[in-house]
C-alpha cells in the first residue's frame, strides 16, 4: 500500500486530478456565464459535466502512464525515474492549478455580480411595470358594425383619462387596439404590451340606453381587481364615463399610485352636446384608418361636430389634422394647397378657442411640417404640446421626427423610443426609429426596428424600401434586391428596386430601373430619384433632383439630414447651400 501511495505521489496523479477538477470547474463557470450571450442551449453545461465525469478516469490513466519532462511528454517507462523530474513536473502542475483556480474564481465573482445586477434591474423593471395599464377596445355588442366608432370612442376616452395620472404608464390606442377580438390569454397580451393590468369590457347602445361592462384584470394571474355593469340613459354618457374612470383610477390609486390625482382633461364638447361628441367619435374612428376615403369621412364628421358646437376646440384640432394628412399623403398641386388652407383655418380656430390645448399645438406642428416646411416652427409647437401633456405619446414621436429633420438623429431616436414605450405596437414609429438608427450606423438595431414595423403593418410599401436601404448600407446587393422585391407592387417597390440595383453588378438593369422611376414618378418622387443618383455617385444629378424636390415641396426633404444615402455629400459646399435654401441647418460633421 505504501508503495502504491509513493507511486501516486511520484507520478503526480493527485496533482493531475486536482488540475482536471479545477479546469472542469472553470470551464463550467465560463459556459454558465457566457453561454446565454452567444445563444448556447441550457443543457450544454449539464452534458459538459457528464462528459467530464466520463473523461476523468481516462485522464488519470494518462497521468499514470505518461510523464511531463523537460524534453516534453514521454511514456513513464521512457522517462528517467528521478525525484528531480517528478518534483519539476509537480511544480509545473502546481502553477497550472493556481492559474486555473484564479480564472475560475474570477468567473464565479463575475457571474455573481451579474446575477445581482440583473436581479436589481429586474426588480426595478417590475416596479415600473406594476404601475401600468392597457385599455383594450371595448367590444361592440350593439349588433350594428356601423356603431364600432362609438365603442372605440369610449375606449379612447378611457385611455385619455387614465393617461393624466402621474406615475401610471398607459398604452396608446395604436398598440392596444391591435388586440381587438383577440383570443390570446390576458398574460400574453399584457406581455406584448409591457403592462401589468388590462381594462376590458363591452358596450351596447340600444335607443336611448347605454349598457357598459368594464373589468380591470391583473394580467399576472388573471384575477379580476374590479368589475362593474352600468345601465344608463344615453343622455348621461359623460357622467357614465366619469364613473368608470373614477372607479378604475380609484382601484389603481389605492393599489399602485399612492393617492396621486389626475389632471382634469377630456375631449368633450364645452356645450355638453352628445350629438357633437358622437360626430367627433366618428371622426376619430375614420382618422385612425389612414387612407384617403376615410380621411374624407373624418373631415365630414369633424365638420359636423364643429357645426353643432362651434366652440369644440378638440374637434377643430383634429379637423386640421385630417386636412393636413390628406394633403400630404394623397394630394398634390392646387388640391394639396387647398387642403392645407382648410387645415390652417381649423387649427387657428382651435388655438383661439383653447390656447393651451396640447392637441391643437400638435396639429399646428403637423401643418407647419407638411405644408410649410417650417422646421423650427414645428419644433416649437411639438415642444409646447409635450409641455402641456407630457404623457402624449404622439407629441414625443412628432418632436422626435422634427429633431431628426434638424439633424439630431440621436435625440430623435431617444424621443421615438419614449413614444414606443407607451405605444409599442405602432408600426410608424418603429419605421421612424429605424431611419434614425440607420444614420447613426447602428444597422443591426435599425434592421430589427424595421422588421418589427413590417411585422406590424406588412402592407406598408415604404417599410420594405427602408429595409432594403439598410442592406444597401451593409453593401449586400443580393439581400437589398430580395428585400425590395418582397414589398407590395407599386411606386415604392419600383423605387426600392432602383435603389437596390445601383450597388449590383448589372449596370444595364440599374440604368433601366432608374429610367422607369424617372418616366413614371418624376413629378411625385424627385427626392427618391435624387437618392438613386447619390448611390450612383453622380453629384451633379443628385443636386439637380434635390432642387426639383424642393420646387415640388416633396415631403422627402425632411429626411435629408438623417438620410445616410446622402452622407458622402455632407462636406460638399452645394449640400450646405441647399440646406440653407430649404431652411435646414448646415451639417456640422458626423450625425449625432
Amino acid at each position: 500500500m505504501a508503495g502504491f501511495l509513493h507511486e501516486l505521489r511520484r507520478r503526480n496523479i493527485l496533482r493531475a486530478a486536482a488540475l482536471y477538477a479545477t479546469s472542469v470547474w472553470a470551464l463550467a463557470q465560463g459556459i454558465t456565464s457566457l453561454g446565454p450571450s452567444v445563444g448556447a442551449p441550457d443543457w450544454l453545461t449539464r452534458w459538459f459535466l457528464v462528459a467530464a465525469a466520463i473523461g476523468f478516469p481516462f485522464w488519470l490513466a494518462f497521468a499514470w502512464f505518461y510523464e511531463l519532462t523537460p524534453q516534453g511528454i514521454r511514456r513513464e517507462s521512457e522517462a528517467p525515474p528521478s525525484d528531480a523530474v517528478a518534483r519539476a513536473t509537480g511544480r509545473r502542475l502546481d502553477v497550472w492549478i493556481i492559474a486555473v483556480l484564479a480564472v475560475a474564481v474570477v468567473l464565479l465573482l463575475t457571474d455573481k455580480f451579474m446575477v445581482r445586477r440583473e436581479a436589481a434591474v429586474s426588480t426595478g423593471v417590475a416596479a415600473i411595470a406594476e404601475k401600468s395599464v392597457a385599455v383594450l377596445p371595448l367590444v361592440n355588442e350593439s349588433g350594428d358594425p356601423n356603431a364600432l366608432y362609438f365603442s372605440d370612442g369610449l375606449s379612447e376616452d378611457l385611455i385619455a383619462a387614465l393617461s393624466q395620472f402621474g406615475g401610471l404608464k398607459v398604452i396608446g390606442r395604436n398598440s392596444s387596439f391591435k388586440f381587438r377580438n383577440s383570443t390570446e390569454a390576458s398574460n400574453v397580451i399584457a406581455g406584448k404590451l409591457g403592462v401589468a393590468h388590462l381594462l376590458e369590457g363591452s358596450v351596447r347602445r340600444e335607443g336611448d340606453m347605454v349598457r357598459i361592462y368594464a373589468e380591470l384584470v391583473n394580467a399576472g394571474d388573471g384575477s379580476t381587481m374590479w368589475s362593474q355593469h352600468y345601465d344608463r340613459p344615453y343622455k348621461d354618457l359623460f357622467r357614465l364615463q366619469d364613473d368608470i374612470t373614477d372607479a378604475v383610477a380609484g382601484v389603481l390609486k389605492t393599489k399602485l399610485l399612492g393617492g396621486e390625482n389626475a389632471v382634469a382633461q377630456n375631449d368633450r364638447p364645452p356645450s355638453g352636446s352628445l350629438d357633437a361628441y358622437n360626430a367627433y367619435l366618428q371622426g376619430k374612428f375614420y382618422l385612425a384608418r389612414q387612407n384617403e376615403a376615410d380621411f374624407r369621412k373624418a373631415i365630414d364628421a369633424f365638420t359636423t361636430a364643429t357645426r353643432i358646437d362651434p366652440r369644440y376646440a378638440e374637434a377643430w384640432a383634429d379637423l386640421s389634422n385630417a386636412w393636413s394628412d390628406l394633403g400630404q399623403e394623397f394630394l398634390s398641386g392646387a388640391a394639396a394647397q387647398a387642403a392645407y388652407a382648410q387645415a390652417r383655418a381649423a387649427v387657428n380656430t382651435a388655438l383661439a378657442l383653447s390656447p393651451d390645448l396640447a392637441n391643437a399645438h400638435s396639429a399646428k406642428g403637423n401643418l407647419l411640417l407638411s405644408a410649410d416646411t417650417n422646421w423650427s416652427g414645428a419644433e416649437t409647437e411639438f415642444r409646447r404640446a409635450l409641455q402641456l401633456e407630457p404623457s402624449l405619446a404622439a407629441a414625443k414621436g412628432n418632436l422626435g421626427a422634427v429633431l431628426g429633420t434638424l439633424g439630431h438623429p440621436q435625440a430623435a431616436a431617444d424621443l421615438t423610443r419614449a413614444a414606443l414605450a407607451t405605444d409599442p405596437l405602432y408600426a410608424f414609429w418603429s419605421d421612424q426609429l429605424s431611419r434614425f438608427l440607420g444614420m447613426l450606423g447602428r444597422l443591426d438595431e435599425a434592421g430589427q426596428a424595421e422588421r418589427k414595423a413590417i411585422e406590424l403593418q406588412p402592407k406598408a410599401e415604404s417599410y420594405y424600401v427602408q429595409l432594403a436601404v439598410i442592406e444597401i448600407l451593409r453593401g449586400d446587393a443580393k439581400a437589398a434586391l430580395a428585400t425590395a422585391q418582397q414589398g407590395p407592387k407599386g411606386p415604392w417597390q419600383d423605387v426600392g428596386l432602383a435603389l437596390a440595383r445601383q450597388i449590383g453588378g448589372d449596370r444595364t438593369a440599374a440604368d433601366a430601373a432608374l429610367k422607369l422611376v424617372i418616366d413614371k414618378y418624376s413629378d411625385g418622387a424627385p427626392y427618391q430619384i435624387a437618392e438613386v443618383y447619390a448611390l450612383r455617385k453622380d453629384p451633379n444629378k443628385t443636386f439637380e433632383w434635390l432642387d426639383k424636390a424642393w420646387a415640388a415641396r416633396d415631403p422627402g426633404i425632411q429626411f435629408l439630414l438623417y438620410d445616410p444615402l446622402f452622407s458622402r455629400y455632407r462636406s460638399d459646399t452645394r449640400f450646405a447651400a441647399f440646406c440653407r435654401k430649404v431652411g435646414l441647418p448646415a451639417p456640422q460633421g458626423p450625425a449625432n
